[in-house]
């Protein structure tokens, strides 16, 4: 990783690429080193104590480690593809309020999404993949370096509980054969906080929800969620469709994108505290792979995403179909899944064929 902060060849070189922005975009930056150089000269060496923080928050997993060569090739194109992980621990009294059963240890993945951003950066497509998928789990190695045999028909979020991420990255790249480039785990607890720290999310409610696993009561149409709110939303189940998780991805989808342009919206140069305090909840939820694990590779990272619009982001659930022997389960629907997962590998449209879904009326 490359530091940015120090040399003068650096210097010189953002200089000669400020000559080439729009004046708009000069304009922005210099209010930006504007306010940068106030919080330098007003608060000296608190300004890396604050970097220090936020850049602590965030923890690193050694993905390419763990996994080894056996992978998937890398995408001919400059393409991205990024595993997004919610991680939910529902021990405590607390989540009792929000239909988590308070007597669940430990912490599981309720969502799973593979993000394709194609080569460009102006558009992006999420797959969801349901938890109750029957998957392939293949050989894999814990974080104390312990291996774990391969295994058929396994739920797809036990892989995360029982095995870890890496092992999740390496099942989603067998069932797909699409090389994942970063990994981004977002804890649900830190997510509710961050929620509460951008003022809460608007989203606009599909069909009255009357969860009384939850207690969420919503009308159908626009509400502007807080955390404690949202997190109930993202989780719930028994209040939408049938009541599987099938149901539950179309919220979490649709809240995702919703969170993305409230953020996006944000003036954060309006309110340097208020800035710290979304940055400070952000990076406390967030686990990565090492190559973003730090503020400097998040930055650039986001900084090369400004161009995608949450707005346009397609949302596609993986095409699944109920599983033969347990219908309480279901296992990727065939041609659709292989066609929806070759149109990605290939950074290609995805076809309306792969979009369809048997489970759930599609």
């Amino acid at each position: 990783m490359t530091d940015q902060t120090t040399g003068t060849g650096s210097h010189i070189s953002h200089d000669r690429q400020s000559r080439r922005v729009p004046r708009k975009r000069r304009r922005g930056l210099k209010i930006t080193l504007g306010v940068l150089l106030v919080l330098l000269l007003a608060a000296g060496g608190t300004v890396y104590w604050l970097y220090s923080s936020l850049d602590g928050n965030i923890k690193g997993v050694d993905i390419d480690k763990a996994l080894g060569d056996d992978r998937p090739e890398k995408l001919p194109t400059s393409g991205q593809n990024l595993l997004v992980l919610g991680s939910d621990s529902r021990a405590g009294a607390e989540n009792k309020k929000l239909g988590g059963g308070g007597d669940i240890s430990g912490a599981r993945s309720d969502t799973a999404m593979v993000v394709h951003i194609p080569e460009g950066r102006t558009k992006a497509v999420a797959v969801s993949i349901p938890r109750d998928t029957l998957v392939t789990r293949p050989e894999c190695t814990k974080a104390d370096g312990s291996a774990v045999g391969s295994a058929d028909r396994v739920m797809f979020n036990s892989v995360y509980s029982q095995v870890g991420p890496a092992c999740v990255v390496k099942t989603v790249e067998k069932m797909s054969g699409v090389r994942i480039d970063h990994y981004l785990e977002i804890n649900f607890a830190g997510f509710k906080d961050l929620v509460d720290a951008i003022g809460g999310v608007t989203v606009d409610v599909p069909q009255d929800i009357h969860d009384t696993s939850s207690g969420l009561d919503l009308t159908k149409g626009p509400h502007k969620l807080d955390g404690t709110q949202s997190l109930a939303y993202v989780r719930t189940r028994h209040g939408i469709g049938d009541g599987s998780d099938l149901g539950r991805i179309g919220l979490q989808q649709q809240f995702l994108l919703a969170l993305l342009s409230e953020v996006k919206s944000q003036n954060l140069l309006s309110s340097p505290t208020n800035t710290y305090r979304i940055a400070n909840s952000a990076t406390k939820s967030l686990t990565t792979d090492d190559g973003l694990a730090s503020l400097t590779s998040l930055s650039k990272f986001a900084r090369s995403m400004q161009g995608v619009d949450p707005a346009t982001m397609e949302t596609i659930m993986l095409p699944v179909a109920y599983d033969k022997a347990d219908p309480n389960r279901v296992v990727a629907a065939q041609p659709q899944a292989g066609t929806l997962w070759k149109a990605i590998r290939e950074d290609a449209s995805i076809p309306e064929s792969a979009k369809k879904s048997p489970a759930a009326g599609g």
